[in-house]
């Protein structure tokens, strides 16, 4: 048992605010304070909740100065939150690095399951997840290539996150590297205009070059296999 303060890795909602479970609302209002992905974004979880806890800035580009600050809190024997702007905090999100720290400091990090888009968007794909890969986000400009050139090797479930400005660029990628496979897009989950997309790379491109794309996206690719095309 450590005598410092614990870090607890907490999961907000992807969407919809209703999907926060009743362990994270008491675990924010119990701690010392709060480190938000955005403090602006988190804000407005919070007051729905009415959880009056302070908020601190946590993200990929904070200060050896912020970094510092959250671990005095620690190491002063009081208990940390982590959140990201949606979704479980490390999943494509910032938190590795902070982890890390916590470990070799002796801390404990203890995690707060809750939303996620990744396991939200495989559960209804419809397509295999006795095994799947997480791709994260791709390189947006070096190692690009590379990377999707791998993901031809994978016999599994591919599952990568993307961006509405780029998704058409990388689905017409995917397709010229991997050919004509079931794919699944999960766009705005949990939200007004949710949608899940199902066919083939074609089927989406011709989809989605028809609209004009917003919101967070899921891309799924299935297998070249004909029992899982749709």
């Amino acid at each position: 048992m450590s005598n410092k303060g614990k870090l607890f890795v907490v999961a907000t909602p992807i969407g919809n605010l209703q999907d926060f479970t009743f362990r994270a609302v008491e675990t924010l209002k119990s701690v010392h304070c709060i480190f938000a992905e955005d403090t602006r974004t988190s804000k407005k979880l919070i007051n729905h909740y009415d959880i009056d806890t302070k908020l601190y800035s946590y993200h990929d580009h904070s200060s050896e100065k912020e970094i510092a600050r959250l671990l005095d809190f620690l190491k002063d024997k009081k208990d940390v939150a982590l959140i990201s702007d949606a979704g479980t905090p490390t999943i494509s999100d910032p938190g590795y690095s902070l982890i890390r720290e916590c470990i070799s400091e002796g801390i404990d990090v203890v995690p707060i399951p809750g939303a996620s888009a990744l396991t939200a968007a495989i559960s209804a794909s419809g397509l295999p997840s006795d095994a799947f890969t997480f791709i994260g986000f791709l390189p947006a400009k070096k190692g690009r290539q590379k990377k999707i050139s791998y993901l031809e090797n994978l016999d599994t479930t591919l599952v990568l996150f993307e961006s509405p400005h780029r998704l058409l660029k990388t689905l017409n990628q995917l397709r010229e590297a991997l050919g004509e496979r079931p794919i699944v897009i999960a766009r705005e989950l949990t939200k007004l205009y949710e949608e899940i997309i199902r066919g083939s790379f074609s089927d989406a491109i011709k989809y989605f070059e028809a609209k004009k794309i917003k919101g967070e996206i899921v891309i799924m690719i299935g297998k070249n296999d004909d029992r899982i095309h749709f």
